[in-house]
């Protein structure tokens, strides 16, 4: 899928579905606010959700105090729900964005991706994302990323996925990326359905073997 089906797939999904009725809902991401907690950045740290769409994480985030926050999403339509939700002072940039196509202008201390990475089912996609996530990470930085497990879904949103282990996600990151946590989560969709999570917490070395 091109990057302009993609977008159009998605200002669909969200513009036909309400927030709960999509199956990767949380009424609050506990693992992922749990791996940013462990990350130990301070308040003023550079964090960028990608993929947010309508996720509460951002909220939550700003609950806890955090002020130098980006949502990038491909679909205009999520964000604009969210800016919406949200107080329209609120110390968030928001950016609509196809991931494989973006080039970041800042230097992220934590870079979050709940399910998005594993739609990139195309080789040459995830060689963008990671371009875009070398560029947008400072050094020592840290990434929490989300996909399905090896026994997850092998579908989502009527896209074909791929599921990842650590050593399968690990391969497709190189060897900057320091492993420093995994959790396994069973997420149960609104309607009752289990799907089966991996969450991995890295450490960035800036194109350097970790020691």
């Amino acid at each position: 899928m091109q990057g302009k089906q993609r977008r159009e797939h998605w200002d669909q999904v969200y513009r036909e579905k309400s927030p709960t009725r999509t199956s990767w809902f949380q009424p609050e991401p506990s693992l992922s606010l749990a791996l940013i907690q462990r990350a130990g950045i301070g308040l003023n740290a550079a964090i960028i959700d990608v993929g947010g769409g309508e996720s509460v994480l951002v909220d939550c985030l700003l609950d806890r105090g955090f002020n130098q926050l980006t949502v990038l999403d491909i679909s205009a339509v999520a964000l604009d729900r969210v800016r919406q939700r949200l107080p329209a002072d609120s110390p968030v940039q928001w950016i609509v964005a196809d991931i494989t196509d973006f080039e970041p202008s800042t230097r992220f201390s934590l870079w979050h991706d709940r399910a998005v990475f594993h739609f990139l089912t195309d080789s040459e996609d995830r060689a963008a994302y990671k371009a875009a996530l070398e560029q947008g990470l400072a050094p020592g930085a840290q990434l929490v990323i989300g996909t399905f497990a090896l026994d997850g879904p092998e579908r989502c949103s009527g896209l074909e996925v791929v599921r990842y282990d650590a050593d399968s996600l690990g391969r497709e990151l190189g060897p900057g990326f320091e492993l420093l946590d995994q959790e396994d989560e069973v997420h149960t969709t609104p309607w009752g359905t289990q799907q089966k999570f991996c969450f991995f917490r890295y450490r960035y070395h800036a194109g350097e073997t970790p020691r």
